[in-house]
């Protein structure tokens, strides 16, 4: 892949209908897309905001990406309930208002290639591969956030895809939630004690007699919950939680406290199935280093805990999310810290996950588990 030098200091190459130059580093680079060993490259692309010219002009302005690991940076959203100590995931907060959401995988997102997760992925939608959502490509389907609580969240539930298509254009929300810390009360509500009509509901949510109904539970560090769309839930105070979701931001307050928050009974009421929660996650473990926490149709979870190098192979056909719960360890050869999230996109080129002693959150939505990765013996 080497051009001969031209009068303005760049690269140029020959006339030929497979023969392009791409610009990386202000440097021009002459290839031939017939050649395999260049269609390799140009798959495992480490070139970055390259311009395609073909005889002389430009006739596209593109942006290869790596399909190695791409760091998420976080993303710090104001919560009432939050907190302004995130120690010891993150050492300092903007401002000084209590953070009580870190967002790692909306649009907005900034990535360690310089740009959005939104403009990445429009420029290379491929890295979603299968796990892509056919109707909104330009999305990443799973949002990842930590959440930080010192108060009750409010009384709420989310949609499904159907309700929240037909009056949001938008996806539902079916989320679920591994505990990473618990301080007292170290608490949270998951669907009600008894059946409550849909009239029931909508008194005791103006009544406030909600928050008595409801099936509050003590959790603890490692403890994992599934709440689908429809079910009725509160987050209590004192809790640290991995929160893994449809990529969506609908939500139907039913009950705040008091708080001077808009609430949504006539959408909550409409999509809420008042009654007792009974669908416990199963653990299932798949080796000694690797346990599925939950499976369900828009996603699989599961904790690695490395004790040797993991390596990840190029046949995954979906993008992964990678987020550190405990310790260090290195990605790719990168180190990386609890707290910290990483996207592996789809078909990646192969690279080992180390820590010893390190735990991770994996997550990505295919129908069995993924065969792409391997303890080094």
């Amino acid at each position: 892949m080497r051009g001969a030098s031209s009068s303005d200091g760049c690269k140029a190459s020959r006339s030929a209908n497979n023969r392009i130059r791409l610009l990386r580093d202000s440097r021009w680079l002459t290839i031939d897309k017939a050649n395999p060993a260049v269609k390799a490259e140009l798959k495992m692309s480490v070139l970055k905001r390259s311009i395609i010219i073909r005889d002389g002009k430009v006739v596209e302005r593109t942006s290869l990406i790596s399909h190695k690991p791409i760091q998420l940076l976080p993303r710090f959203r104001e919560r009432v309930w939050g907190r302004t100590d995130l120690t010891p995931y993150f050492t300092g907060i903007p401002g000084t208002e209590p953070i009580g959401e870190v967002w790692f995988t909306s649009g907005e997102n900034r990535t360690s290639d310089g740009r959005t997760l939104g403009e990445l992925v429009s420029a290379q939608p491929e890295i979603l591969g299968t796990g892509a959502d056919p109707k909104r490509p330009e999305l990443v389907p799973l949002l990842v956030k930590l959440l930080f609580t010192t108060e009750r969240l409010s009384v709420q539930v989310h949609p499904d895809d159907e309700y929240a298509e037909r009056h949001h254009q938008s996806l539902g929300k079916t989320e679920a939630w591994y505990v990473l810390d618990s301080q007292p009360p170290g608490e949270l509500a998951v669907g009600f004690r008894q059946t409550l009509t849909p009239q029931q509901l909508k008194l005791a949510a103006q009544s406030g007699e909600i928050e008595n109904l409801l099936d509050w539970r003590t959790v603890h560090a490692g403890d994992v919950i599934f709440t689908p769309a429809g079910t009725v839930h509160a987050i209590g105070a004192g809790l640290t939680i991995c929160e893994i979701q449809e990529n969506s931001d609908i939500t139907y307050r039913l009950y705040d406290y008091g708080r001077p928050r808009e609430l949504h009974l006539e959408h909550g009421v409409a999509v809420s199935h008042p009654g007792p929660h009974r669908l416990p996650p199963r653990p299932v473990r798949l080796a000694d280093w690797r346990t599925q926490l939950l499976e369900c149709p828009y996603f699989r979870i599961e904790q690695l805990r490395p004790s040797k190098p993991i390596r990840f192979t190029a046949s995954a056909e979906y993008y992964q999310l990678l987020i550190c719960t405990k310790g260090s360890g290195r990605i790719e050869g990168q180190a990386a810290r609890e707290g910290q999230a990483w996207m592996i996109p789809a078909h990646p080129a192969e690279f080992e996950l180390d820590g010893a002693g390190s735990e991770w959150i994996l997550t990505y939505t295919a129908a069995e588990p993924s065969s792409a990765m391997q303890e080094r013996t």
